[in-house]
């Protein structure tokens, strides 16, 4: 029976509600068979061991109503559930127009911060229509579905105020799209590892604090980035290659960073790095993460010894953006279903030219212009943004 078939027919709406036990949903529909009725619709939610359960359906024949209202009285209490049911016409309202996720990372999360979501969610004219949770651990994530809004104010919104209130909050549009085949793209130093790969060479060639607090102006966005590599490279010259294996085994992933690639590869997304670091060490990621694709800057070796340039075309804030447009072509992925992860400045235009472009524990002016951030040390944290839950994750990880 479809919504304009229901609209103006007598339906029931049955609540049962108590401690969880295996049997409820079977029982209760057997005892709603014998009247003949049709389900409408279904929800059930189960907390703590507490099960609420809704079922809307046609009223029965008519002066069978009464009866059925007694029987599922009697088979509740049988049950020791409690069971409330209330007449009415129709199915549920439709969903307005303007549908989106909102999704809310919070470590904890505060029954101050999820009202201060919600109020504003309703401040844009959206109505939340479900909300569930994805996680509790490492951090507490929710879903809400909202409709009667559109995205893009919906998200400027959620935007100024989760800074506010000390939560992450996403929003994508709600769609088909979102279950379809994905890219992810992301920054290498500080974002799939914790690491400045460039300050670890130049620890090996005592410079490493010059260098760091280039690199920390470089990615505020106050030192054009291309000037600041070369700057940084120069003073490496002289390094013998060796330094390169060492390096290599200095990196430390960001925690869930193996985590994110492994599940995204088994959902069939394609995972790529973009890094203005150097392909000595992104190459060696690739290989070993199975990531699709990679691209960086390549420090120059000759005769066994760094030279303090590096060749062929930097990959540069603008370079970031044009390496993920490639990716996505190359992939056979719409530059919509594009995500991208990074930290600093030079990562802002890639971010940008992605359908959804995440800020990960970034600088200021990063967590600002980007579509959303996540300023959680967890990187499979950016899983939640897609609506792929923990239990879906574990379980994979079992399978």
């Amino acid at each position: 029976m479809s919504a304009s078939q229901t609209s103006d027919v007598p339906t029931l709406l049955v609540k049962i509600f108590g401690k969880d036990r295996p049997g409820i949903t079977a029982g209760l529909f057997d005892t709603l068979a014998a009247y003949s009725v049709d389900v409408v619709d279904i929800e059930q939610v189960v907390t703590r061991g507490r099960i609420v359960l809704c079922a809307l359906v046609t009223k029965p024949a008519v002066g069978a109503e009464g009866e059925l209202r007694a029987t599922v009285h009697s088979w509740a209490e049988s049950l020791r559930l409690q069971a409330e049911i209330i007449s009415g016409t129709g199915d549920n309202r439709p969903r307005g127009s303007g549908r989106s996720h909102v999704t809310v990372l919070g470590h904890p999360l505060t029954a101050e911060a999820t009202a201060a979501i919600a109020a504003r969610i309703t401040a844009t004219g959206g109505n939340i229509d479900r909300i569930f949770r994805l996680a509790k651990y490492p951090v507490t994530a929710v879903e809400f579905a909202v409709s009667g809004t559109e995205t893009e104010p919906l998200r400027t919104a959620l935007a100024l105020a989760s800074g506010h209130i000390g939560v992450d909050v996403a929003v994508v549009s709600a769609g088909l799209h979102r279950r379809a085949q994905r890219l992810v793209v992301m920054d290498v130093d500080s974002t799939l590892i914790q690491d400045e790969v460039i300050e670890l060479f130049a620890a090996h060639a005592g410079c490493e604090a010059e260098v760091a607090e280039v690199t920390e102006r470089a990615m505020r966005g106050e030192l054009d980035f291309e000037q600041s590599l070369h700057a940084r490279v120069a003073l490496l010259a002289g390094l013998d290659a060796s330094v390169v294996d060492k390096v290599r085994a200095e990196v430390r992933l960001t925690p869930g960073a193996r985590t994110l690639i492994r599940t995204l590869k088994r959902l069939g997304y394609q995972v790529g790095v973009v890094s203005g670091g150097f392909t000595q060490v992104t190459d060696d990621l690739k290989e070993r993460l199975g990531l699709d694709f990679a691209s960086a800057n390549t420090l120059e070796i000759v005769d066994g010894k760094l030279t303090g340039r590096v060749v062929g075309e930097v990959v540069d804030r603008a370079g970031k953006a044009r390496l993920l447009r490639r990716f996505a072509t190359e992939a056979g992925v719409p530059l919509a279903q594009t995500v991208a992860i990074g930290d600093g400045a030079n990562d802002l235009d890639m971010l940008n030219a992605a359908g959804l472009g995440v800020a990960f524990n970034a600088k200021p002016v990063v967590r600002e212009a980007a579509h959303t951030a996540v300023n959680v040390p967890f990187l499979d944290a950016v899983l939640y943004l897609l609506g792929i839950t923990r239990e879906e994750v574990e379980a994979a990880d079992l399978a």
